[in-house]
């Protein structure tokens, strides 16, 4: 069956940090609300306190770490005690690369007393695929010198546009089985005194991509690698790193970062609808460059979003 994918997706950049916070950025940290469903990638220091800034409330879903340096998960440990204050009761997994079990027994340890509800963990690879309710998380493979992932949010795909008229012609009347139409049930009408099926395919078009968002998180380029850039490919947002504008090209590769030059590479090969630089060096007081960098390279639209910006992804037309 065709589910109709109608849910409003948020992006919320809680922290757009380096590895050092400053006054305006807090740590990595990005929460995608799809619909009722809220997804956290990466959980830096202080994020359950952007989370209470950003006004998005604290029904987490699920995290997704992309690599076990502290800027990227040291905020879980307090989002779990908080989460326990409340009284949640539901299950709250936790996915990310080798170790995701080690780090998950130190949350035990440290909360074993005051938590009411399960914390699991779930070791994802290259490739790993992550289910829910008409979407899926895709892990993929980044280069950050420790094992590291990057994550692909995309929807299912939507069903074609709906031939009124066609169906109107077919015999079906307007009200209840143009929605089951639409959901992809046969339904069975009279028409011109026969009893006829009538099929989704019958009055819909060609199926409609759903939304994709891809976040990097710490890595070199990925591009040049055909799988990886097969899952990346055609993201209506790319959130990349680019730790350093291009004058720090050097120090980039040999940290193992990327440059906003280098993220605006990547979505123009990509073929990005927009592009989001993330995991902004301490050192900078100033992004102009960064983002002239990336416009070097790459046509469509550029962000550098402060901490607390939010973003609608809507629907390609």
């Amino acid at each position: 069956m065709v589910r109709i994918a109608g849910e409003t997706l948020h992006v919320h950049f809680l922290g757009t940090a380096g590895a050092l916070p400053s006054p305006q950025r807090n740590p990595s940290s990005v929460l995608i609300r799809r619909g009722s469903d809220t997804l956290l990638f990466d959980c830096g220091e202080g994020t359950q306190q952007q989370m209470m800034r950003a006004r998005t409330g604290f029904t987490v879903n699920a995290i997704f770490i992309t690599h076990w340096h502290a800027d990227h998960f040291l905020g879980v440990f307090g989002l779990v005690e908080t989460l326990a204050f409340m009284g949640r009761t539901d299950p709250l997994p936790i996915y990310g690369p080798p170790w995701v079990g080690e780090f998950i027994d130190l949350v035990q340890r440290i909360s074993r007393h005051t938590r009411g509800f399960p914390v699991t963990a779930h070791a994802l690879e290259h490739g790993s695929v992550v289910p829910f309710n008409g979407y899926t998380v895709r892990a993929f493979a980044t280069s950050h010198g420790i094992p590291g992932l990057g994550y692909v949010m995309e929807e299912d795909e939507r069903p074609g546009r709906f031939n009124r008229e066609r169906a109107i012609a077919l015999g079906v009347p307007p009200g209840p089985l143009f929605g089951r139409l639409q959901r992809g049930e046969e339904v069975r009408v009279v028409h011109d005194g026969t009893e006829t099926a009538v099929r989704p395919d019958d009055v819909l078009g060609d199926p409609r991509p759903g939304r994709k968002i891809v976040y990097t998180g710490d890595t070199r380029p990925l591009q040049g690698q055909p799988d990886t850039a097969a899952m990346m490919r055609d993201a209506d947002l790319l959130i990349h790193d680019a730790t350093f504008d291009d004058q720090e090209s050097s120090r980039a590769r040999e940290v193992l970062h990327s440059t906003a030059g280098e993220a605006g590479e990547a979505a123009a090969a990509l073929n990005a609808r927009m592009l989001a630089l993330m995991h902004i060096s301490s050192r900078y007081t100033s992004t102009a460059n960064h983002i002239r960098d990336a416009k070097r390279h790459y046509e469509g639209d550029v962000i550098l979003p402060a901490d607390l910006a939010a973003l609608e992804i809507p629907y390609r037309s």
